[in-house]
């Protein structure tokens, strides 16, 4: 796919994004009000994004941050707690270094930044930061058990905060993953955004174990009576060597058959795929094709699964950092779009990405 037609892609993308959005809002007039506004802002972005691409650089519309390392609870198989030894030196970027970021991202043409940890919510800073950024949409991917009145007040106020709860389906799932107790805790707070009209999601992983139960109605049907307005499916990736329970080809052509089947029975809800068909995409969308990842000290990475890194926000732009030898070269060497037996390509190929490191690194 060559970078004309990524970028109108993602643009579409964008769009399908955003008419959804529009939807599940829809009686909610607050919510509505806003993303409306933001529409238009998308529109701008994607002009931005496509004046960038006919000079030759391309800009993704998404970005994750992950803001800490820390954060409390001690999950199986979690990506954020194994990777972090990669990312043990420094200091975290502090709430000014996070805003310079946000500011300059948004300046670049990226519409949306998924804020992700450890735990997010422990940097209540850069949250309270972020909300300030009405051009941008803050999807933050939590535990969902810090969250206190204060943040639910937040949350109503700064509609451009749009919290995702973890959760691995119902209660039995969750606790024996999460911890004891967690599900419970999860739920009552997500009844208490719901009771302050607050729009959330929740976010699944997804195993060859639990994918029966999270695609299935009763899980969407307590999701949608707990207040839910969208259920994001990220498949689980062996950081911990439990390919085992990996979701193979069947399970993710079962999973494709359910989406298009939640999509058409549960229209009030959004239902997104995560890395979802990169036949489609062309590939997958990470080292800026789509997105990349900065980790909680600065760092640029092709995404939270592939912790290498080059370049650090500290001490370079932000379109600097979209043009780094790492990512010119994971692009250049179309690694991103060879054949594979899909889930996360840069994870099945670490070997490969740690060969591109420039040799000072």
């Amino acid at each position: 796919m060559d970078s004309c037609a990524l970028e109108s892609f993602l643009a579409q993308g964008v769009e399908h994004l955003m008419r959804d959005m529009i939807r599940v809002s829809a009686r909610d007039p607050r919510s509505s009000a806003f993303i409306l506004k933001f529409s238009a802002e998308c529109m701008r972005a994607s002009k931005k994004r496509e004046r960038s691409n006919r000079k030759g650089s391309h800009v993704p519309p998404f970005l994750i941050c992950s803001l800490t390392d820390d954060c409390g609870m001690d999950c199986e198989g979690c990506y954020a707690k194994i990777n972090s030894c990669h990312n043990a030196e420094g200091e975290s970027l502090s709430a000014n270094d996070w805003l310079d970021v946000f500011v300059q991202a948004a300046e670049c043409g990226v519409n949306f930044i998924l804020l992700a940890g450890g735990e997010p919510l422990l940097r209540r800073d850069v949250i309270f930061t972020a909300a300030r950024c009405k051009n941008l949409f803050f999807p933050i991917f939590t535990s969902g058990t810090v969250i206190d009145s204060e943040y639910v007040e937040l949350f109503d106020k700064h509609r451009n905060l749009f919290p995702l709860i973890s959760i691995e389906g119902g209660k039995i799932s969750t606790d024996s993953r999460r911890g004891d107790g967690v599900y419970d805790i999860v739920t009552e707070k997500m009844v208490e955004l719901k009771n302050s009209s607050v729009l959330f999601g929740v976010s699944v992983t997804v195993t060859k174990e639990n994918v029966k139960e999270v695609f299935g109605d009763e899980f969407i049907g307590d999701m949608k009576e707990n207040g839910c307005k969208a259920v994001v499916y990220v498949e689980y990736v062996p950081v911990d060597g439990r390919v085992e329970i990996a979701p193979d080809e069947d399970t993710r052509a079962y999973m494709t058959m359910r989406l298009v089947k939640l999509r058409k029975d549960h229209h009030e809800m959004m239902h997104i795929s995560f890395p979802g068909d990169e036949k489609v995409s062309g590939g997958c969308l990470s080292s800026g094709r789509g997105f990349f990842h900065i980790n909680s000290r600065g760092g640029a990475e092709p995404c939270p699964f592939a912790p290498y890194s080059d370049c650090n926000v500290r001490d370079m732009t932000f379109d600097e950092v979209m043009k780094s030898p790492l990512f010119s070269r994971i692009r250049d060497f179309t690694l991103l779009e060879c054949e594979h037996g899909g889930g996360c390509v840069l994870f099945e190929r670490q070997g490969l990405i740690n060969a591109l490191m420039p040799e000072d690194r």
